[in-house]
């Protein structure tokens, strides 16, 4: 496909007044010949000086370099790089006036997909708001001509990595590390050949698995482990794909011994531990998993007895609470990697009522063996594409409760329509603030079954 050819942009800064916000958490103003203008950095009602970044036929994006009125919601953002990283987009808006945007947003997508809305609205789900990030992937490129080591996430609208020193919504052990991370690669035989360090943290431990296309000397393997040592980190080399990653301090003994581990608290007090690989997926922000999956498990309210489906399982985040309440929890992940994780967490919390299996969550699965009893109670965690081959299907298990777990609201409330013509109703729903100072809205909606 032809790369669209960037126009020649105007030199000049506009004064720009902000009527409201997109869903990306833009300024939305229009020009005096009503072309609609995406303002970055910008809060309704404020007046901005603006200076373009982009020109489309519909549409202009613009930066907002000066506020000459101020929004009452606008702060200091609490990150000195706010202005030039892109990991974060509204911090320099007010934590409760970023929560309200993101239940808007859920709002405005309900009404887009059939004027849908639940009975309730519960309390948004919140949690710190610095330094609760336990994932994430951290790039790391080398300036020939300035020879210099870059160490950090991409800059707006850019693919350079911004220049910065810490990072204050990763968790510190990490976000005040970048300047030591920075010299570590330098320091090695290959560092015009790493390419990022991904991050992963459980409750005891720090891990950085680093990919790197070129093979480390011995040399490098020396400073590698000396500086996990004096950092206690536990430090993971990839040189190839995802499977190629591992630990490389301490040293691996067993296939299990390079595990991670987090645990959680059901709503009746039960204590579970979930195992994982630094490269699985999990969710980045500790605190809100805690409460999301408290949540889910007390609108299910799952009975001794019951019958439990957990689709989009991963490794066992909400199927492994829900075995210690349930008759038999079944989760179900198109990986089969996952799977595995899965069934390694159910042994490792002495459950024998729950079942992992690998199947196409995209296809009709209500065929298989596993399916053929039926389920009383269901979760649902899809990606952000959402699930709408499977939520046509859910109505043939006559499941009395269902909670949808999203990440983007538009799927979210496409598939809330589809489960209400299927004979549901939207019980409560609300937003959870798993990402603060981003646009990223997740949220979680139950649906009971019509009488």
């Amino acid at each position: 496909m032809a790369r669209r050819r960037q126009k020649k942009l105007p030199q000049k800064t506009i004064e720009c007044r902000i009527s409201r916000l997109s869903h990306e958490g833009r300024g939305i103003a229009r020009d005096e010949d009503g072309k609609t203008q995406f303002i970055e950095a910008a809060l309704p009602g404020e007046l901005v000086t603006a200076k373009y970044v982009d020109r489309r036929s519909k549409f202009d994006e613009l930066r907002a370099i000066a506020v000459i009125e101020a929004a009452d919601e606008r702060v200091t953002p609490p990150c000195a790089s706010a202005a030039v990283c892109g990991g974060c987009s509204i911090q320099h808006m007010q934590a409760q006036a970023q929560i309200s945007f993101k239940e808007n947003v859920l709002r405005e997508q309900f009404r887009h997909f059939g004027n849908l809305a639940p009975d309730e609205w519960v309390t948004p789900m919140t949690g710190p708001t610095i330094g609760y990030r336990n994932k994430a992937r951290i790039g790391i490129r080398y300036l020939e001509h300035k020879n210099e080591v870059l160490v950090g996430f991409r800059e707006k609208r850019s693919r350079a990595l911004a220049n910065i020193q810490n990072c204050e919504v990763l968790n510190p052990k990490v976000g005040y590390a970048l300047s030591e991370l920075r010299t570590l690669v330098r320091s090695l035989s290959v560092y015009q050949a790493i390419s990022q360090f991904e991050v992963a943290i459980g409750d005891e431990v720090v891990a950085l698995v680093m990919r790197h296309m070129n093979p480390l000397t011995e040399e490098d393997r020396k400073k590698l482990c000396l500086f996990a040592q004096r950092t206690d980190t536990h430090l993971y080399v990839q040189p190839g794909g995802p499977q190629s990653a591992h630990r490389l301090w301490p040293e691996s003994v067993g296939d299990t011994e390079d595990r991670l581990h987090y645990g959680l608290i059901t709503p009746k007090g039960s204590e579970v531990t979930l195992a994982f690989h630094p490269t699985d997926f999990t969710q980045v922000n500790s605190d809100i998993n805690q409460k999301m999956v408290s949540r889910a498990m007390e609108w299910l309210d799952v009975q001794p007895g019951e019958r439990v489906l957990d689709l989009f399982c991963g490794l066992g985040n909400f199927t492994i609470p829900l075995a210690t309440q349930a008759g038999e929890v079944v989760g179900i992940e198109g990986d089969d990697a996952m799977v595995n994780r899965g069934k390694e967490n159910a042994k490792l919390n002495g459950l024998d009522n729950v079942e992992f299996y690998a199947a196409n969550l995209q296809a009709d699965f209500t065929k298989h063996a596993w399916a053929a009893e039926g389920f009383d109670k269901i979760v649902i965690d899809p990606p952000r594409s959402g699930a709408l081959d499977i939520v046509s299907y859910l109505i043939a298990f006559d499941a009395k409760k269902i909670v949808y777990v999203s990440c983007n609201p538009s799927t979210l409330a496409r598939d809330a329509g589809v489960m209400i013509e299927k004979g549901y109703r939207m019980v409560k729903a609300g937003v959870m603030d798993m990402f603060p100072h981003t646009s990223h809205v997740e949220s979680i909606a139950l649906f009971e079954q019509e009488l």
